[in-house]
This record gives C-alpha cells, structure tokens and sequence, in this order.
C-alpha cells in the first residue's frame, strides 16, 4: 500500500510540473500596448519553432504578412522577407520551459532562448552569457487579424533556418 501511495504522489508530482505547450498564435506589443507583430509557434518532429506571420504598423495594422511580403531582413544573408522567417529554432521541453535558440532578425544574431507560458501570456526571453531580456506576447484573436486574414495551419509549417 505504502508502494501504491508513493506511485501515485510521483504521477502525481510530475503532472504538476509539466510546461504548458507554447504551440500557437502570439503577438508582440510596443510600450503603448499596439501590436507590432504576429508570431506563430509550432511543433515540427518533437521541437518547436517560431515563425513571423505579420508585421504591423504603428497603428496595429498588419501592413506586412506571409501572403504579401513586402519588407526584408537586410541583417542576414540574402535578404529574406520578415514575414514567413524563421526565427526561434530547437526549442525542447525543459520540463518548467522551452529552450532553444531565438535570433534578432533585423541584425542576424542569436541568443540562448527560454519560452514559457504564464498567466495566458508567452514569455519570451532571449540571453547572451548573463545578459538576458525577457518580453512578453499575447495570444492572437480575431480582433488582432484583419478581415478575411487566415493564419496558416501549423501542422502545415515546416523549419527553414535562415544563413546568417
């Protein structure tokens, strides 16, 4: 019995310190609380990745997306357009995050990344040695897409690593 009751806390304990999945739509918002761009997460062969779907303007407005790109990362290697980037790469399941590499698409570099959902938000925190900066992303919704935009399937998503 004693045996059985040990089983059972492990199960137990182990369920409760399972990360929540990161897998789906996010948006980053500037200082005034105006989305600047729109993200997808997704799962590709047990990792996860992060792809731009959308940039917008100052207003919020999506002005740049995968459908229609329109303006290019000049920081890496043959100018790929932000929206459809590759941008977050091997992020494994740590147990309390995410952990892989994120990079700063408008000059190429990479940080060590950690991803991790709290409270309904994404934290998105991106490090180099003991320097790190964390920022925060918000579940997309309906409201933050414009009229007829279909965000793609992220079973459909496949990496593409980007040459720096």
């Amino acid at each position: 019995m004693k045996r059985f009751f040990s089983l059972v806390f492990l199960v137990v304990a182990c369920c409760g310190f399972a990360v929540q999945d990161i897998v789906g739509f996010w948006r980053s918002v500037n200082d005034d609380g105006i989305t600047d761009s729109i993200f997808a997460i997704y799962e590709y062969e047990g990792l996860r990745y992060g792809r731009i779907i959308a940039t917008c303007d100052h207003e919020g407005k999506v002005n740049d997306s995968i459908y229609k790109p329109t303006k290019r990362a000049n920081g890496l290697k043959g100018d790929p357009y932000y929206s459809g980037l590759d941008f977050i790469w091997y992020l494994q399941d740590t147990g309390a995050s995410y952990m892989g590499t994120i990079m700063d698409p408008r000059s190429g570099k990479t940080y060590n990344a950690e991803l991790k959902v709290k409270d309904d938000t994404l934290k998105v925190k991106g490090s180099l040695f003991v320097f790190s900066q964390t920022r925060t992303w918000l579940p997309v919704t309906k409201e933050d897409l414009p009229k007829g935009f279909k965000l793609p399937k992220l079973k459909s998503l496949v990496p593409h690593i980007p040459v720096q």
